[in-house]
């Protein structure tokens, strides 16, 4: 089954793009356009897609709020309300957007000018649960987890076995904000083995998803070229 998106997006020309990245691609159906909030939270009712792309500025109901609604009392919420995964796609590099859209529920923040496999790979990653960030704003995160505001580091976790070489060329790579494949392409890795090299990682830091290992590449000084 192919993975099925509603675009949310009040400018026509953004929904033809992503519409057009995305279907290019045989595992990914587009299922709806809208142009506001209001028509993005009725679309996941009816259509219960598997990702919603979601801009945070749009009429009536903005993206950000679209997010808290969906998401809020997860836990608690009516059999059979679907909730898909959330990727932001927007304009604005903004720190409160960033922090907003994560804690919130989203599983990505990309801006509108990320590559086109930057974008499918968010929505793959969305998909499973999993989270891509643009690089600068992983970049950012990482910075700001340490107490000090980037002049110390939090301790970091252990993993359960070391990590092999490969694995921390992998991490560091994936640190940078790389995507899978450039990840491949770069390290001249199979797309297959990066991903057994990152299903390793995650399991020895016990870590949820990508943006973890990432955060645990900061704090490691292995994002540096630490040990």
């Amino acid at each position: 089954m192919p993975i099925s998106v509603v675009i949310a997006d009040d400018q026509e020309v953004v929904r033809m793009g992503f519409r057009m990245v995305l279907e290019s691609r045989p595992d990914i159906e587009v299922l709806a356009e809208v142009t506001d909030g209001e028509a993005a939270l009725a679309a996941v009712e009816r259509l219960r897609p598997d990702v919603l792309l979601l801009d945070i500025r749009m009429p009536r109901t903005d993206g950000l709020e679209v997010t808290r609604r969906l998401t809020e009392r997860t836990a608690g919420r009516p059999e059979g309300r679907h909730i898909p995964g959330i990727v932001i796609v927007t304009t604005f590099d903004l720190d409160e957007y960033v922090h907003a859209a994560l804690y919130g529920g989203a599983s990505g923040f990309l801006l509108k000018d990320a590559s086109p496999a930057l974008l499918v790979e968010a929505v793959r990653a969305a998909a499973v649960g999993h989270s891509l960030l643009s690089p600068s704003v992983a970049a950012r995160l990482l910075r700001e987890l340490s107490p000090a505001g980037g002049k110390g580091r939090a301790a970091a976790r252990t993993p359960s076995e070391p990590l092999t070489g490969r694995e921390r060329d992998v991490v560091r790579a994936l640190a940078g904000g790389r995507t899978n494949a450039e990840i491949a392409g770069a390290l001249y890795l199979s797309l297959s083995t990066v991903k057994s090299h990152l299903a390793n990682v995650q399991n020895k830091l016990d870590a949820r998803n990508r943006v973890e290992i990432a955060f645990w590449a900061w704090e490691s000084g292995l994002s540096s070229g630490g040990p």
